[in-house]
């Protein structure tokens, strides 16, 4: 065999090799970064179950709403907790004028402005989601 040839074959087999392992390590990385979303044991450390919120809508039906929401951190969970009154707050104003059907189908909507409103308050962390668990229209 000749000796270039022989030359030539081997820096081949070192490219592919080096070419293998840089794919291998970013393809490592790439898993890893995608386990940066929080495990349901994380959400569930980091969230609270509101109590249920019994009010009337504006053609004098009831609702009963329970919410459970998720924060970013440990602190941002204990300053919501101290918020209570005004998650309360917020959701008879925006329940209050709704009337039967704007409930049933405004239960997205009433998620992300709870959310936002929420938002506006933290000073110690952020809401980073809002789950409707229980919703009755009397």
């Amino acid at each position: 065999m000749n000796p270039k040839t022989l030359k030539a074959m081997v820096i081949s087999l070192v490219v592919i090799t080096v070419g293998g392992v840089v794919a291998l390590i970013l393809v490592l990385n790439s898993s890893t970064q995608a386990s940066d979303e929080p495990t349901i044991d994380e959400l569930r450390e980091y969230s609270i179950e509101t109590d249920e919120l019994t009010t009337d809508l504006q053609n004098d039906r009831f609702v009963r709403i329970q919410f459970r929401i998720v924060t970013d951190s440990k602190d941002a969970k204990e300053e919501l907790e101290k918020r209570d009154f005004q998650l309360k707050n917020i959701l008879i104003k925006q329940l209050s004028p709704m009337n039967e059907e704007e409930f049933k189908s405004g239960v997205e909507n009433l998620e992300g402005t709870l959310k936002t409103r929420l938002n506006e308050l933290m000073t110690e962390g952020v809401v980073t989601e809002v789950y409707t668990i229980k919703k009755v229209l009397q």
